[in-house]
């Protein structure tokens, strides 16, 4: 690890989700839930984060009644140092951010709700 890592805001989140439980494994799912992010945000950074060796990527054990199997992911131990030293730096959400998150999506000026 030469140089420092820069994470995009995104990837911060993802990396905060991890670093909540960081020996557990985790499935796509329950961190988009935590995040917030689209599934077409969260899994790009889940990939560039297990390319980059700082995520450990598997399929769950077993066949679930139901469902498709999930992928799960958890921090490396390289991946939990670069998680706690990129969070570190990290500056905590201000009020209007945390208000936007826990408000909901948001309508797009111009649309009106039918009638």
């Amino acid at each position: 690890m030469t140089g420092r890592r820069r994470f995009s805001p995104q990837a911060l989140a993802v990396l905060a989700a991890l670093c909540a439980a960081p020996g557990a494994w985790h499935h796509g799912y329950g961190i988009a839930r935590d995040t917030g992010l689209s599934s077409g945000t969260l899994y790009p950074i889940l990939i560039r984060l297990a390319d980059r060796g700082l995520v450990a990527a598997r399929w769950e054990d077993g066949q679930p009644a139901g469902r498709p199997r999930r992928h799960q992911y958890q921090l490396t131990p390289e991946g939990l140092a670069a998680a706690r030293a990129a969070l570190a730096g990290r500056p905590a959400p201000g009020p209007a951010r945390a208000a936007r998150h826990r408000a909901g999506p948001v309508g797009r000026p111009g649309l009106q709700e039918p009638s």
